[in-house]
């Protein structure tokens, strides 16, 4: 498994904050190589995908990917990037009404 973490999901996951898959078919080619590559673990081949990744300690590639927009919208609003915020996000004040810089 550390071939794959280190070889294989690098590939899978490259550049998914600017291509972030919504198609169902491109989300199942993708997280259908993570589940090939789970399988060929020995004495856990026949599990169930999801019990597979909890026995190996990985997620859901789209878990990953939404963790991965999570992390980004973090630090672009909390100004970690030299980049205007407001290019991304519209900021609203507690009631609702847009903030204005």
């Amino acid at each position: 498994m550390a071939l794959y973490k280190s070889l294989v999901r690098p590939h899978l996951e490259y550049c998914t904050s600017l291509w972030n898959p919504h198609l169902d078919k491109d989300i199942k080619l993708l997280e259908g190589v993570q589940r090939r590559a789970t399988k060929l673990v020995e004495g856990i081949k026949d599990w169930s995908y999801d019990a597979r990744l909890e026995s190996l300690q990985l997620s859901r590639l789209v878990t990953r990917r939404v963790r991965s927009d999570l992390i980004e919208t973090f630090k672009i609003t909390n100004n970690m990037y030299d980049i205007n915020s407001e290019l991304f996000f519209q900021m609203e004040d507690g009631e609702g009404r847009t903030k204005v810089a």
